[in-house]
């Protein structure tokens, strides 16, 4: 896998200064979570879910969730689990997954006895699943979830990884927050290397008080939730080795009748920038909130997205390349000889680089451009999603 694999060679040169790497499934669980990008859900019932699963992965998709909770009816449940060990049995079968070629696959679920019984009835086929998504997790309802996914790769014999999804009640209401997060970090501390990354279910914390954000709002707008991403953050995304990657909120808006990528040129508010300079298909305004977020999902320390639409991967990943002049910085700072700190100006010579403060802050950019590259001097996210649209 390689994020915008899938556009030509000739392509990628010319956009990048320094390129994607390839990885597998069996990379470093560091990589693996900076990779994750725009993880595309699917409920589990889907008749072709392997196809699927492919058509993606040739859009520039490397991580799905294959879903059996919240998107499906309690009632096909029993379905979904046939469908799906149907469906991953059949793509394990087939050329392109022998090549390497298929997403990240987790399944979310619904229950720990779940983990084990799939696993079970997927047989050699379990090798096409890098995790389980574990659902309104709390230390009390999570451990359950962990032990599961433990025996489960025992048995298999293969690396299972852990996303659990912080979305309960008890982490959003003010007077039980701090406790609740203790016990995450207990549990997740207790198994962190099988814990890929933390996820987090904003829209069930708007449902826990009526509310829903419109499409020109992001979730940092609604300033209940705001304090939650803030406390997670806080809590369990620290940059000294204790933290975890927490992705960002899903996007719950896209477009059916009218296509969200315009063949005509178009203004964006959010870009600032004129029509006449897209040189390329570009973004209907209705995406500004998207990319608003995503936006602050990175300045927040959120890593990756959950996505609901395949429209929304391509602005995830764009908006994922470092820039050139970040990438530039994070060398500076990182260069052996500065090891004892210091201030320097940057070779932008605008603004300053402070050695110890910004050292955690150049790591995390440099294993980001390990996984969705570095933009050419002159690339910025208009050429780099204008190409993935034309090629």
């Amino acid at each position: 896998m390689r994020h915008f694999g899938h556009i030509a060679p000739e392509v990628r040169k010319r956009l990048f200064h320094r390129e994607p790497e390839a990885f597998t499934a069996d990379a470093p669980a560091r990589l693996l979570a900076a990779a994750l990008g725009a993880t595309l859900y699917s409920p589990a019932t889907r008749p072709r879910l392997a196809d699927d699963i492919l058509k993606q992965a040739a859009g520039g998709v490397v991580s799905m969730v294959l879903c059996l909770e919240d998107s499906i009816d309690d009632a096909d449940v029993p379905a979904g689990e046939e469908n799906l060990v149907r469906q991953l049995t059949d793509l394990a079968e087939r050329p392109e997954t022998r090549g390497g070629n298929v997403p990240l696959l987790f399944v979310r679920v619904r229950a720990p006895e779940q983990i084990p019984d799939l696993v079970r009835r997927l047989g050699p086929a379990a090798r096409t699943l890098s995790g389980f998504v574990l659902p309104k997790f709390t230390e009390e309802r999570g451990m359950p979830f962990l032990e599961a996914l433990s025996d489960a790769e025992a048995a298999t014999g293969r690396r299972l990884f852990a996303m659990p999804v912080l979305e309960s009640p008890e982490l959003l209401y003010r007077e039980s927050r701090v406790h609740t997060l203790e016990g995450i970090y207990r549990a997740v501390d207790k198994y962190r290397d099988r814990v890929l990354a933390l996820r987090l279910g904003v829209t069930d914390f708007c449902s826990s008080y009526g509310l829903r954000r419109g499409p020109d709002m992001t979730a940092y707008d609604v300033q209940v939730v705001a304090s939650v991403i803030a406390d997670v953050v806080n809590m369990l995304g620290r940059a000294d080795g204790t933290g975890f990657t927490v992705t960002g909120p899903v996007w719950e808006y896209f477009r059916v009748q009218e296509r969200m990528f315009k063949p005509q040129l178009r203004q964006s508010p959010f870009l600032q920038v004129q029509a006449a300079d897209l040189r390329a298909r570009l973004i209907d305004n209705a995406m500004d909130g998207l990319l608003r977020e995503i936006s602050l999902d990175q300045a927040n320390g959120l890593l990756g997205k959950t996505c609901i639409h395949p429209s929304h991967v391509l602005p995830v990943h764009a908006l994922s390349v470092v820039s050139h002049e970040e990438y530039s910085d994070a060398q500076d700072i990182l260069r052996p000889e500065r090891g004892g700190g210091g201030v320097l100006r940057s070779a932008y010579t605008n603004k300053m680089n402070e050695v110890k403060p910004h050292r955690a802050w150049a790591e995390r950019t440099l294993l980001r451009a390990e996984a969705f590259g570095v933009a050419g001097e002159d690339i910025g996210f208009v050429e780099l999603l204008a190409a993935c649209l034309t090629d």
